[in-house]
């Protein structure tokens, strides 16, 4: 029997979505910003050769240069202001949240409500600079290794550094922007965009490697089929849930007894989402940003950056150890700490009455939830891993644009599943608010009647 909300859900049509006026504004609001977005990635940081940037991308691209581009939205490609894109911000965050679970002034902060996440966030905005002030450097002392500088010196430095570290922090703003007054996640959003803006020259790239011969039919239809599967197998993992059964008591009012009703409290095999895979390659780019645009690297010298670009490259061992404990890492972190809060639910299920069969309100039910989230993230982590390491294995053993990686699927189909659900979820309180209209003006005109007929 389906509940009065999935009726609704079952009815909503574009007609619906036309009456919903602050849809449509939230909807746009984030198009435009998006679109901000994409022309800043084509406006370039000033004093680059861009011949020689793009003779270097040319060979840089079949390697960790392609994951670079594609979490950038091509702006590393091409030197744009927004080269480092959105991953500082990732990383500082994900440096943040680690902190605030082990220092005690941290802990506490969080503990404060809306006054403690606002101090948080200003220290992970600080955190940001920094990340994006070093990786900035970083980038300008290659460029000029590299011979891609037109007037290499401190002052080419420098405004490298403000500009990049400028255009990361005007990222953040716009993801923050997006989420508050747009629609969906904004920094979701904005690696989507990168992404999905990307993938007509992927796709071209890769059916011209085929008729080429670099590829052959067998694998371009395998990879096609591989990419279908991802789709298929992602969508049915992030609808996938365990019911935990509530019930409610019994209460007696008079003569009539309320409640004595039951219900599920639903938990998703992969609270965290997309989360994981985003925190653990934001995580990995922070060096591969500094090697790929690193002499040393480059010309395979033996450096200790040479050697990190070596063994960390894609498909390499050490990056497929250290990329696939990372998302287990941040599959239990994330979960723990912001998606799924086993205290919060305890009280809140304790505040309204309800009770697990069987396990005591209080702690005895934060640590029966603990219990049951941590056995169903086994499944959840290991979805997540082999989504997005399996596929870049054989990828980079058959030379397959990185786009058709399953981090990039991954991302691609989980943030258009969120933004999907949130615009449904805007559609419903807009039904419900035009329902509670009526029933008052209803009640209106009948109390009018009854005046008349008096």
């Amino acid at each position: 029997m389906a509940s009065a909300a999935e009726q609704m859900a079952a009815n909503l049509s574009w007609g619906t979505f036309g009456k919903a006026k602050d849809l449509q504004h939230r909807i746009l609001f984030a198009i435009g910003l998006l679109i901000v977005y994409r022309v800043g990635t084509y406006i370039p940081v000033p004093g680059i050769d861009a011949a020689r940037l793009a003779a270097f991308f040319d060979q840089a691209s079949a390697g960790i240069g392609g994951m670079l581009n594609m979490f950038t939205g091509g702006a590393v490609g091409r030197m744009a202001i927004f080269a480092l894109g959105i991953m500082p911000y990732i990383s500082a965050s994900i440096i943040i949240q680690l902190m605030a679970s082990m220092v005690p002034s941290l802990m506490a902060l969080k503990k404060e409500g809306e006054a403690g996440r606002k101090k948080i966030n200003q220290y992970t905005r600080y955190g940001t600079v920094f990340l994006a002030t070093f990786q900035a450097y970083g980038l300008a002392v290659g460029l000029e290794a590299e011979n891609m500088a037109h007037d290499p010196g401190w002052f080419f430095r420098i405004s490298v550094v403000i500009t990049l570290v400028g255009g990361t922090m005007f990222l953040m703003w716009l993801g923050e922007q997006i989420t508050s007054r747009g629609i969906g996640n904004g920094i979701s959003l904005i690696i989507f965009t990168g992404i999905v803006a990307n993938f007509p020259g992927a796709l071209a790239r890769f059916f011209t490697q085929g008729r080429t011969g670099a590829l052959s039919p067998v694998v371009i239809i395998g990879v096609i089929i591989m990419a279908v599967l991802v789709v298929a197998f992602v969508v049915f993992m992030e609808r996938a849930l365990r019911k935990i059964h509530i019930q409610y008591p019994k209460r007696q009012v008079g003569m009539k007894v309320y409640g004595g009703e039951s219900s599920h409290l639903p938990v998703k095999v992969n609270p965290a989402g997309v989360i994981p895979a985003i925190f653990a390659s934001s995580l990995l780019l922070l060096p591969a940003t500094i090697t790929t645009f690193s002499g040393a690297a480059a010309s395979g010298g033996n450096g200790f950056l040479s050697y990190v670009a070596a063994y960390m490259g894609r498909g390499q061992p050490l990056h497929i150890l250290f990329f696939g404990a990372l998302i287990v890492f941040f599959a239990y972190f994330y979960t723990a700490n912001v998606a799924f809060k086993s205290d919060d639910v305890a009280d809140n299920l304790k505040k309204q009455g309800g009770f697990i069969p069987g396990i005591r309100p209080g702690q005895k039910t934060i640590e029966y939830l603990d219990y049951v989230v941590s056995r169903i993230l086994v499944i959840g982590s290991a979805y997540l891993a082999a989504v997005c390491l399996l596929p870049e294995v054989l990828i980079s053993q058959l030379s397959v644009p990185f786009y058709f990686g399953g981090t990039s699927l991954l991302i691609v189909v989980s943030v258009t599943m969120d933004t999907i659900t949130q615009i449904q979820s805007h559609l419903l309180a807009h039904q419900y608010e035009g329902l509670i209209e009526r029933s008052q003006l209803r009640g209106r005109g009948n109390k009018g009647r009854r005046k008349t007929r008096r």
